[in-house]
């Protein structure tokens, strides 16, 4: 912390506006993953100005600046593995202009995903990503992360409603990138580059976003299954159909019992439900969608099948999966729900498959896990259920990851869908994109030659996850 002037940073940003008592430093050097780290300072600019000057007090003097949106990232992300500078966006907050003529809305980094939405919502509109943290997450994060949510699988990723941005580099240039249309070729896209970059690369401070109209007829379906391979069949089936679907989302029986556990929700004691939704603004299209999809859940075994088109109806048929992740920690005693081998993408035709494998790398690695996710999006989400005080079990769960990841390259599939890299997934990501890892360290130091942007994350982020920083667990020796 004697490296950063304080005084320096109160002038640029306000002496409120500087943190770097214990408390605060404690705090911000976590996000939603197992990982901490100290950062020396944390700042909160309000305006674009303030962040230039802030990048040019800390760029000539090798100082590293990390970007926070809420800290809702699941790998480490956010963590300060090198110490530094948390520049906190929340106050940058402000929705800068909707424009309904020309169909896009202007806004700040730090806006929550929700309040978006809801200044949206007169207009008949939405922005959609909709990640499942949306109620705190901050569009800049997303961004940063290139988050999705369960109707990935129609809308798309953050990525897919990104028209440009503004982003402040390293030396504290601000650059425009994008544009306020729907399509462009005018060079390298480097705005679509910054998505998903993890603040590596530059430091968003404005976004132009797309939005598209919100669907007048929503229809939402449920379907159990005894064996989860013929969930996973389901599945393949119903995105090789030609079917246009908003959403398709699976719970396995650990899923279950856990939401039944945590909210006596008295979901079937099954091995797998599917979630399925059509939208639209025709009744008859939407109709006919659910039907198809039905129809192929039936086909492979399938049953206890329910559709509703009121709002209520379907909140109550959701609302299992909707609080899945916080439930799952109830699940057993003294177990807690750890985001490691969190969110894999695979052929839908491997969605069955991975499953399964899931659950043997469990069982062989002493450790619980379940399979759920955005199976419309070949997204697989699991999440290790485990003792974190055991040491054993942190070296069962590295294990487990390791093989996890191993099948998932194996199948032709990719680390992660929606929750970027951060510490935990790096050195499966490391695996997975070794041939293109010099690229990326080359286009790194070509925009911040310093390395001052988030240093040691993607391609430099530290090769043991578990030693990487400090757990946040109180990690004790066997048998005392």
């Amino acid at each position: 912390m004697g490296l950063v002037d304080v005084q320096r940073l109160k002038e640029i940003v306000g002496a409120e506006n500087v943190k770097d008592d214990k408390a605060d430093l404690y705090v911000y050097g976590s996000d939603s993953s197992v990982h901490q780290a100290m950062p020396w300072v944390v700042v909160r600019p309000h305006t674009t100005e303030e962040v230039q000057n802030v990048m040019r007090y800390a760029n000539p003097r090798m100082l590293p600046v990390i970007a926070r949106g809420a800290g809702s990232g699941m790998s480490g992300q956010a963590v300060p593995i090198k110490g530094g500078i948390v520049m906190d966006f929340k106050k940058m907050n402000k929705i800068l202009e909707i424009n309904l003529e020309d169909t896009f809305v202007r806004v700040e980094p730090g806006v929550v995903d929700d309040d978006l939405n809801r200044a949206l919502k007169p207009h008949n509109v939405f922005y959609p990503p909709a990640p499942a943290s949306s109620r705190i997450a901050t569009i800049g994060g997303e961004i940063a992360n290139n988050a999705s949510g369960v109707r990935s699988v129609k809308y798309g990723a953050v990525r897919d409603s990104i028209l440009g941005m503004k982003v402040v580099m390293a030396n504290g240039d601000l650059i425009h990138l994008g544009a306020k249309t729907r399509v462009e070729a005018t060079g390298y896209q480097i705005d679509r580059l910054m998505v998903g970059s993890e603040g590596t690369l530059g430091i968003i401070v404005e976004a132009t976003l797309k939005f598209v109209p919100i669907p007048k007829f929503r229809c939402l379906g449920i379907a159990k299954f005894n064996e989860l391979e013929d969930a996973g069949n389901a599945i393949s089936e119903i995105m090789s159909s030609g079917i246009i679907l908003s959403m398709l989302e699976l719970m396995d029986n650990i899923a279950i019992k856990a939401v039944n556990q945590a909210l006596d929700l008295g979901l079937p004691d099954v091995e797998a439900i599917l979630m399925f939704e059509a939208d639209g603004m025709a009744k008859e299209g939407v109709d006919i969608e659910v039907k198809r999809m039905m129809e192929i859940c039936k086909k492979h075994k399938g049953f206890g099948l329910e559709l509703s088109y009121d709002a209520k109806e379907r909140t109550r048929i959701f609302s299992g999966r909707k609080k899945l992740f916080p439930s799952l920690s109830r699940y057993k005693e003294g177990y807690v729900c750890t985001s490691l081998a969190d969110d894999m993408a695979v052929p839908y035709s491997k969605m069955a498959e991975m499953a399964k494998k899931i659950h043997e790398i469990a069982k062989r690695n002493n450790v619980i896990m379940t399979a759920y996710g955005h199976c419309g999006s070949g997204c697989m989400h699991t999440k290790i259920l485990m003792d974190p005080t055991k040491k054993s079990q942190w070296e069962d769960a590295k294990r487990a990851v390791f093989e996890i990841y191993s099948f998932v390259r194996s199948v032709g599939g990719t680390t992660s869908a929606e929750h970027g890299i951060g510490i935990s997934k790096a050195p499966a990501f490391k695996r997975e994109k070794h041939e293109s890892l010099e690229l990326m360290r080359a286009l790194k130091k070509a925009l911040d030659p310093n390395n001052i942007l988030n240093p040691g994350k993607l391609m430099d982020a530290p090769d043991d996850w578990v030693t990487a920083t400090k757990l946040r667990y109180t990690v004790k020796l066997e048998g005392k």
